[in-house]
């Protein structure tokens, strides 16, 4: 199975939605909603944002590696 990298990522705070590139090297925790101006952090025991919030989850979950954390 091919690793996606990008994601759609959705704000939890206005439902602002974007596509990004996700790092294929690291997790990022933080993430700047453009829409609202606030910034998106993991919830729960996820590792990053895409996790939480992305159709797609982040390159090391999908290729069933261990994640940042």
């Amino acid at each position: 199975m091919k690793t996606i990298l990008t994601s759609e990522i959705k704000s939890p705070y206005c439902a602002f939605t974007k596509v990004e590139q996700m790092p294929i090297d690291s997790c990022q925790i933080l993430y700047n909603c453009t829409g609202y101006n606030q910034e998106i952090t993991p919830k729960n025991e996820d590792c990053c944002v895409y996790c939480t919030y992305g159709t797609v989850p982040c390159p090391p979950i999908q290729e069933n590696k261990n994640c940042c954390k």
